[in-house]
């Protein structure tokens, strides 16, 4: 079987998610890639043993999650009822991510990044750590392709106390204040006197609850025009 391929231009695309509910959100954070270099790209998801003799030279890689949703942004690939595997492998997050088009690769991953076709749409997944996949997206980037340490970068992580607080708040807006007028109207007298605690923590429970559908969405990051570093949209 011969690989078809098409060539994608260096542009830019948005990736992740700014929506962090278990339902509905999902990698995180949103940021933008900027791709400086052209390469070419599998149109149809490679069968794994026709990929791995493809792999065999030296300007041949598996596509990173970055140069596939450039060329899938172009419309350049396709497929039809398959899963494909990219080159990322991740832990839970996006963070420390180069934004340059190169794989992320975190430290003690857990799970392989990969792409469901269902009738020729595409859909965000991941494969387990140990297991395998039939299909790979390939690339082929010129020799002189290489990796810029100075690259725009997102931040190692995720900024702790304003989670906390954003938490801490929804609790107390959704689920404390809610619980008290709830007792104050309806428990019998001296209940909130007494169990005051238990209306905090049940307040707290019902506002840590809220996560399964919903919370605020975060900030996406996009690479500086003139600076090229990552920044606050």
């Amino acid at each position: 079987m011969e690989i078809q391929w098409v060539t994608v231009e260096p542009g830019k695309v948005f990736i992740g998610s700014d929506n962090r509910s278990v339902l509905f959100g999902g990698i995180g954070p949103r940021h933008e890639i900027k791709t400086n270099y052209s390469f070419e790209i599998s149109f149809f998801p490679v069968n794994y043993e026709i990929a791995e003799l493809a792999l065999q030279n030296e300007d041949c890689f598996v596509a990173s999650e970055s140069e596939w949703s450039l060329a899938m942004d172009k419309k350049l690939i396709s497929g039809e009822n398959e899963v494909e595997e990219l080159s990322d492998r991740i832990r839970g997050s996006y963070w420390s991510k180069y934004c340059d088009g190169r794989p992320f690769i975190e430290e003690n991953w857990l799970m392989k990044v990969s792409r469901t076709w269902s009738n020729g749409t595409p859909s965000i997944t991941s494969i387990p750590k140990g297991e395998g996949c039939k299909y790979l997206r390939l690339v082929k980037r010129t020799k002189v392709w290489n990796y810029d340490s100075s690259a725009p970068k997102l931040p190692e992580s995720s900024d702790k106390s304003n989670l906390l607080f954003e938490e801490l708040l929804i609790s107390l807006i959704i689920g404390i204040i809610p619980s008290f007028i709830w007792a104050y109207f309806n428990a019998s007298t001296g209940y909130i006197s007494e169990g005051w605690l238990n209306l905090v923590f049940g307040g707290l429970f019902i506002g840590v609850f809220t996560v399964i559908f919903w919370r605020p969405r975060t900030k996406s990051w996009r690479v500086g025009n003139n600076c090229n570093k990552m920044k606050i949209i």
